[in-house]
């Protein structure tokens, strides 16, 4: 972005380190709630597997701008990453056959619950509607990324690749999410301005009200 014509000079390397990932990430908390209730069993599956093989790209790809713009051991900060680490421990706990015993379901499943809530409470908290200004551009870029160019590529996809009813269905969903809560956990942890990041994490929260209708409604009647 820091490239495009019209925009050299007018962003800021560092704001765009901390600010780039919010066009990219997504938030799965929502995603997993929604494919269930679009789809039911079979949208869980796909849900699933786009969440498993894309949060360790996604935290990859939103930790290497910080890492070397904070002059930071870039593989050292992959492997502090808890959702890198998680994601990586489930998907080796998969593979090898184990499972969440039943009486532990129910405590592990109102703690997922309360996950999505307590994170836009951290970002919410660390929220400063004025922080938007530190980079007006960016804010409006990386917002257009996630909440209109995403959706309208995964049309693309869906017609690219011939994917069926469920598929594009949770493709469209997956691609219009609001972007993640843990991206400003992410961004003040590494020492970047987290109040632009928490700005961005909130305006991403609204937009999604937006953008979801948008691919599931609009879109999808293309499919």
């Amino acid at each position: 972005m820091p490239y495009w014509p019209g925009f050299q000079g007018h962003v800021a390397r560092r704001q765009h380190a901390a600010g780039a990932q919010i066009a990219f990430r997504f938030n799965s908390f929502i995603g997993l709630a929604l494919a269930e209730r679009l789809a039911g069993p079979q949208g869980l599956l796909v849900i699933a597997l786009l969440i498993g093989v894309s949060v360790p790209l996604m935290n990859i790809g939103a930790v290497w701008p910080m890492a070397r713009h904070g002059q930071r051991g870039f593989l050292g900060e992959l492997v502090r990453n808890p959702l890198i680490i998680a994601t990586a421990g489930g998907l080796a706990a998969n593979l090898a056959g184990f499972a969440i015993p039943h009486w532990a379901e129910p405590t592990v499943t109102r703690i997922g619950g309360a996950s999505l809530a307590l994170g836009l409470m951290a970002a919410g908290a660390g929220m400063q509607v004025t922080a938007l200004n530190h980079a007006k551009l960016l804010a409006v870029a990386v917002l257009l990324i996630r909440h209109l160019l995403m959706p309208v590529w995964a049309l693309a996809l869906c017609h690219l690749f011939a994917l069926s009813t469920v598929q594009s269905t949770i493709l469209l969903m997956f691609s219009a999410l609001p972007t993640a809560s843990s991206a400003y956990v992410l961004a003040a942890r590494m020492g970047y301005d987290g109040a632009f990041v928490a700005a961005l994490v909130t305006a991403s929260t609204v937009l999604g009200m937006v953008s979801l209708p948008f691919a599931l409604g609009v879109l999808r009647s293309f499919v």
